[in-house]
Order: structure tokens, then C-alpha cells, then sequence
């Protein structure tokens, strides 16, 4: 499940690009199928980078990795080991929600990207996120917890003040914001409910299969029902 698009990050043969809070892969993954990279992928949980290590030896198998290079680290997004002006592309996706010093975590976003490159950051939408709140207490305490709720405009500009300049946004996964309704309805942690279940399995399929039929429902409804805020920046 792709959430940034790599179209906007203008990504060149021999570029270092760091995904943040990378969780299972997705995006690093993504990153090693562009042509001679040099790829970081890193968080927080090292459970999470063994099974980005297990995806990244299944794709090996595929041969559909075209990097140059791929590591894989633990570390803190709010105290990054890397020196300014490290790396050509940052994705930081599904991460500032987690934080609680979510200004420094930004920061340290803007500090290590190169002049004239590009930050990707995506968040929970504000509405669809607060409807999940609404309805269950313990969704924003799952998964590591959900700190806070972001708006558009006041994330743009709290990045902003970092040293970049927002230029490109979309909404993403619109058919699962569905989902994470039902699932807070019923509870986030229970796995008994047949509907869930169900509903899981489709999200699952189409992952797996990606038929043009679900991608077009999901492209019509991103700008109503999209999951997730995603925003570009450039660092001028």
C-alpha cells in the first residue's frame, strides 16, 4: 500500500533516499525499484525492520529491486544520525501523529535533506481520524498511539518554518477510511467481528492483486474519503 507518490520526488540515478518510520517496508521497498539508489530505510521498532529485511529478500527473489544499495536501521526520527544535508529524498509517512515532540521530529526531517530536494510527509486526515477518535477510545492508544489530530493548513505551515516550501498535496486510501470506521465501532483490538474480517480481506486482495476497478473507486473518492493527507516540500 503506496501512500507517497514517487513521481513528485524527481528521484535520479546515484540519489540517498531515507524513509522514516519506514514500519514493514512499503515505501522502502518502492524506493530500492528506482533506478541505482542508495537506500535508508529506518524505525523506531526493530520487529518492524525484520520484516521489511524478509520483504526486501522476497523482492531479491523477484528481481525487481534496481537499487545500488539498501540498509536498514533503528533509530529515533527526533534525533537523527546523519549529518546535514545527507540525503536527496526523505519519506517520513504515518510517523509525526506518533510523536510527541512532533517540532523536533520536523526539524530533524528538514536538517538532513539537500538543498532543492524534496520532503514527503503524510498524516491522518483530520476528519476521517476524528470520526475514529469519536468512536473508540482505544484507537488512538493502539498502535504505539496516536498523540494528536493534524489539519492541513497548520501542518503546512508548522513545516514550513522548518526551512522548506510545501508545493503538491493529494488524500489517499479512501476505501480504507471505511474500514478503521467499522473496526473502531467494534473495537480496534477485536478480531472476532465477521464484517471486519471481511473487510480486511478485501483490503488485502486488493493489495495483492490490484485490480483497475477498486484503483479507480479509490482515485474518485480520495478527495472526499481519503485516509491520508500527504504533502510535498521542497527544501529551498
Amino acid at each position: 500500500m503506496i501512500t507517497i507518490d514517487f513521481n513528485q520526488l524527481d528521484i535520479l540515478p546515484e540519489d540517498r533516499i531515507l524513509d522514516i518510520g519506514c514500519g514493514e517496508g512499503r515505501h522502502t521497498i518502492k524506493a530500492c525499484q528506482q533506478n541505482k539508489t542508495l537506500c535508508v530505510g529506518a524505525d523506531f521498532s526493530f520487529k518492524n525492520l525484520i520484516e521489511t529485511k524478509k520483504k526486501l529478500t522476497f523482492h531479491k527473489t523477484l528481481n525487481d529491486l534496481c537499487c545500488k544499495s539498501v540498509d536498514l536501521s533503528c533509530m529515533d526520527v527526533t534525533t537523527l544520525p546523519f549529518k546535514d544535508s545527507s540525503f536527496d529524498s526523505v519519506i517520513c509517512s504515518e510517523v509525526l501523529e506518533h510523536i510527541p515532540d512532533d517540532k523536533k521530529a520536523i526539524s530533524e526531517l528538514v536538517r538532513i535533506l539537500k538543498l532543492g530536494k524534496i520532503l514527503a510527509v503524510s498524516v491522518p486526515r483530520f476528519w476521517p481520524e476524528k470520526i475514529c477518535w469519536l468512536l473508540s477510545d482505544e484507537y488512538f492508544n493502539a498502535n504505539m498511539g496516536h498523540v494528536r489530530i493534524y489539519k492541513k493548513a497548520s501542518l503546512i505551515k508548522a513545516i514550513e518554518s522548518s526551512g522548506v516550501t510545501y508545493f503538491s498535496s493529494h488524500y489517499a486510501h479512501s476505501i480504507h477510511t471505511p474500514f478503521w470506521w467499522l473496526k473502531c465501532l467494534v473495537g480496534p483490538n477485536r478480531t472476532d467481528s465477521k464484517l471486519v474480517n471481511l473487510y480486511h480481506r478485501l483490503l488485502v486482495w486488493d493489495l495483492m492483486k490490484k485490480p483497475k476497478f477498486t484503483a479507480f473507486i479509490d482515485k474518485l473518492f480520495n478527495p472526499i474519503l481519503g485516509k491520508s493527507l500527504v504533502l510535498y516540500f521542497k527544501k529551498q
